[in-house]
C-alpha cells in the first residue's frame, strides 16, 4: 500500500475524520483512522461508534491499493507540522507506516483494518438532496438551545422533522426552545421524526459549507447519513421520543412588541453585567413606546437600560434569563425583532417580523 499526496489535499479530510476520534476510548483501534486506497482514491475514516466521517482524496501518480489504520492524532500532527506546499509519501513496511516529506521521515505504528469497526448503515427509508447552506442554517439557528448532559437524554440532541416538502429542526433544554423550518424537495405521506445526538450535530455543522453545493441526506430507522462529493457522514440516532414541541409554542399573545435587534442586543449585554451570576435574571418592564430592562444581584447592585420599541397597550412586567434572550438576538440577522407576550406567567415568542423561518420560545422566571 502506498500513495503520494500534497499536504494541502490531505489536511482537511484528515482533520474532519480525526475530529470524531475520542481522546479516551475503549478499543485501541478507535484512536486510529482507517486509510483505504481503491480506484485511485484514498478514503480516511474516523469513528467513535456513534458518529463516523469518511473523507475522500483523489490520488494520482504511483499508487498501491490496500487498507490499514494509523494513529489519528499523530498522523494529523505530522501533516500539520510539515511546511506548506510539501508532498507527503506514505508506504507500508511490514507493520509500520512510513511517512516521508522532504528530509523528514516518520515511522508510525499500525493496527489491522479488520479490527476497525464499521458503523452499520441500516435501512435508508427517506432521502432528499438540498443545498448545504440550508442544513447549515437550520443547525446554526437552533443548536444553541440543545440541552447539555440532561438526564432526559433525548433533549441533548436535535429533532429533525421531515414533512412533505419541508424540514423542520427543533432544539430545547426545557427552559427555551428554538425552531427553524426550510423548504426541501421530498414527497412524504406521514411526518418522519429523528433525533440527532449533540456530537452528530456538532460534527455535521463542521462539514457543511454556506454555499450552494449539494448534500444528500438519508434518514433511516436508527441512522442518519449526509453525503457530498468529498465526504460521507453517518450518525446513530437517539432512541427516544421528543416532547410535543407544538404545545410549548405560545398562542394568542396579545402584546406584540417590535424593537431594533441591535439596540436590544446591546441593552441585554449591558444589563447582564449586573445580573445574578447564577440565575441571570432580568426584569422587562413594558410600556407604550418603551421597554425597560432591569437587573439586580445579591450585592444590591442594579442596572437599568431603556429601549424605544413599537408597542401600544397595557403595561407588563415579566422576568427572563438574559442569556436566553441574548442567544436569540445573536442568532437572528434581521434589523428588527418581534416579541409576543401575554402576561407575566407566560412564555415569550421571539421571531423576525416578516417571513420568519425561525421561532424562539423563552419561559419566564420568577424574580
Amino acid at each position: 500500500m502506498k500513495f503520494t499526496v500534497s499536504r494541502e489535499t490531505i489536511l482537511k479530510p484528515l482533520q474532519l475524520a480525526a475530529g470524531v476520534v475520542e481522546r479516551r476510548q475503549t478499543l485501541p483501534v478507535l484512536a486510529n483512522v482507517l486509510l483505504v486506497i481503491e480506484d485511485s482514491q484514498l478514503s480516511i475514516t474516523g469513528t467513535d461508534l456513534e458518529v463516523e466521517i469518511v473523507g475522500r482524496v483523489p490520488l494520482d501518480g504511483e499508487i498501491g491499493e490496500g487498507e490499514i489504520t494509523v494513529p489519528a492524532k499523530k498522523f494529523l500532527d505530522i501533516c500539520k507540522a510539515l511546511p506548506d506546499g510539501s508532498n507527503i509519501s506514505f508506504t507500508l513496511d511490514e507493520q509500520k507506516a512510513i511517512v516521508k516529506s522532504g528530509k523528514s521521515r516518520f515511522s508510525l505504528s499500525t493496527l489491522p483494518a479488520e479490527e476497525f469497526p464499521a458503523v452499520e448503515h441500516g435501512d435508508n427509508d427517506i432521502s432528499f438532496v438540498c443545498a448545504q447552506k440550508e442544513i447549515s442554517r437550520l443547525i446554526e439557528r437552533t443548536s444553541f438551545a440543545m440541552a447539555q448532559q440532561d438526564v432526559r437524554y433525548y433533549l441533548n440532541g436535535m429533532l429533525w422533522e421531515l414533512q412533505s416538502d419541508a424540514l423542520r429542526v427543533v432544539a430545547t433544554d426545557g427552559h427555551r426552545l428554538a425552531m427553524c423550518t426550510r423548504a426541501v424537495t421530498v414527497d412524504l405521506a406521514d411526518v418522519k421524526q429523528a433525533i440527532l445526538p449533540r456530537k452528530g450535530v456538532v460534527e455535521l455543522s463542521r462539514l457543511l459549507s454556506d454555499g450552494d453545493e449539494k448534500v444528500e441526506i438519508l434518514i433511516g430507522s436508527s441512522h442518519i447519513r449526509a453525503k457530498t462529493e468529498d465526504y460521507s457522514f453517518t450518525s446513530k440516532l437517539v432512541d427516544g421520543k421528543f416532547p410535543d414541541y407544538e404545545r410549548v409554542i405560545p398562542k394568542g399573545g396579545n402584546k406584540v412588541v417590535i424593537g431594533n435587534r441591535g439596540d436590544l442586543k446591546q441593552a441585554f449585554a449591558r444589563t447582564a453585567i449586573l445580573s445574578n451570576e447564577k440565575y441571570r435574571g432580568v426584569r422587562l418592564l413594558l410600556e407604550t413606546g418603551s421597554l425597560t430592562i432591569v437587573a439586580n444581584n445579591p450585592e444590591q447592585e442594579e442596572a437599568e437600560d431603556q429601549v424605544a420599541v413599537d408597542y401600544t397597550g397595557d403595561a407588563l412586567e415579566v422576568g427572563f434569563n438574559v442569556s436566553y434572550l441574548q442567544d436569540v438576538t445573536n442568532v437572528l440577522d434581521s434589523e428588527n425583532i418581534k416579541l409576543t407576550l401575554s402576561d407575566s406567567n407566560s412564555s415569550a415568542l421571539l421571531e423576525e417580523p416578516e417571513d420568519s423561518d425561525s421561532a424562539y420560545v423563552v419561559m419566564p422566571m420568577r424574580l
